[in-house]
């Protein structure tokens, strides 16, 4: 398994912006598949977006295309959320998962199919 470690939450007004980042431990960081999840308060874990090894397959919400950009640095090991015109429903801790198993992205949207996760970040959206 490879470890997690998220940052970059904050608060944050409506409509700003912020980057989460999440590196991961070890060297075979391009072997991932890397998603992105959230939970609010009182409410399941959900997906938010997915990148695939390469980097050049993305996967998306549809609540947050067009706002939320995926991206990943093999090189550094580090995948990245930049979200922008946050809205306050965007608001909860927001969770970098990892998996090495062959499945597209389409499919891959439940935290079942992630076996590694970081400990989280909060994102704040006051309205």
């Amino acid at each position: 398994q490879v470890h997690l470690v998220e940052s970059g939450g904050e608060l944050v007004q409506a409509g700003g912006s912020l980057r989460l980042s999440c590196a991961a431990s070890g060297r075979t960081f391009s072997t991932y598949t890397m998603g992105w999840f959230r939970q609010a308060p009182g409410k399941e874990r959900e997906f938010v977006a997915s990148i695939s090894r390469s980097g050049g397959t993305t996967y998306y919400k549809d609540s947050v295309k067009g706002r939320f950009t995926i991206s990943r640095d093999n090189a550094k090991n580090t995948v990245y959320l930049q979200m922008n015109s946050l809205k306050p429903e965007d608001t909860a801790v927001y969770y970098c998962a990892a998996d090495q198993a062959a499945l597209s992205l389409v499919r891959r949207t439940s935290p079942q199919y992630f076996g590694s996760w970081g400990q989280g970040t909060q994102v704040t959206v006051s309205s």
